[in-house]
């Protein structure tokens, strides 16, 4: 029983953030209303209220599903053989930008964007904040393997340039979602430019050393 009891409220709380992310979607953050989450996701505004306090709430919660599937996409992606760092990275950026727009809009985005600046400190702001801190650990993780398999050389320090890469990955997240002509593969494009100078280096120094290192297991 208890088991069922736990699906039940998953099942609910799934069928909230649905109901929500559609509304927000139709009608705005702000013109969307909890009664009308709850008449879509067939609860009571009550028990909206007993899983979130507010809209607030209830929009930090889709970021976050958001930022799990990501993840989970992320940490699939890394566990691949890859033969290029910078496409192995041009693929996790892919990943996380192709998913934005799944649950959220660019006027939602702003919003919680927003939110998090102007209340810091807050559940929300802190939640926000580990959000992206995750994100940023991920990509670093990545730079580690690509750095173990021998496609980024060994002196790579892949805290910092996985920190690099992923702050301007957020700042043109920021400018997109502040665009509303924008697409998806226009901002792939830019990051994609951008990242090479911080990736082209240290490919090129590792692909340089792998090269050598044949050469003299051919001589030998």
């Amino acid at each position: 029983m208890a088991g069922l009891r736990q699906r039940q409220k998953a099942d609910r709380a799934q069928r909230i953030l649905a109901a929500a992310a559609e509304l927000f979607r139709e009608a705005g953050f702000e013109g969307a209303k909890i009664e009308a989450i709850a008449e879509r996701a067939a609860v009571s505004p009550g028990t909206i209220y007993n899983y979130y306090q507010n809209k607030g709430d209830l929009l930090v919660a889709i970021v976050a599903m958001e930022v799990d599937e990501v993840l989970k996409a992320g940490a699939l992606h890394i566990g691949k053989r890859h033969q290029s760092a910078a496409k192995a990275v041009d693929k996790l950026v892919a990943i996380y930008i192709g998913h934005s727009l799944v649950y959220l809009s660019k006027e939602m985005w702003r919003e919680a964007m927003a939110t998090a600046t102007r209340q810091p400190h807050s559940p929300f702001g802190r939640i926000y904040s580990g959000l992206d801190e995750r994100l940023a650990e991920q990509v670093c993780a990545l730079l580690d393997e690509l750095k173990q398999s021998g496609l980024l050389t060994g002196d790579t320090d892949t805290t910092s340039a996985g920190q690099l890469i992923f702050n301007n990955l957020n700042m043109m997240f920021t400018v997109f979602v502040k665009s509303e002509t924008m697409t998806i593969p226009q901002v792939l494009a830019a990051i994609k430019r951008q990242q090479r100078i911080v990736l082209v280096r240290a490919a090129a120094q590792a692909s340089k050393k792998i090269s050598l290192s044949s050469g003299v297991d051919g001589l030998a």
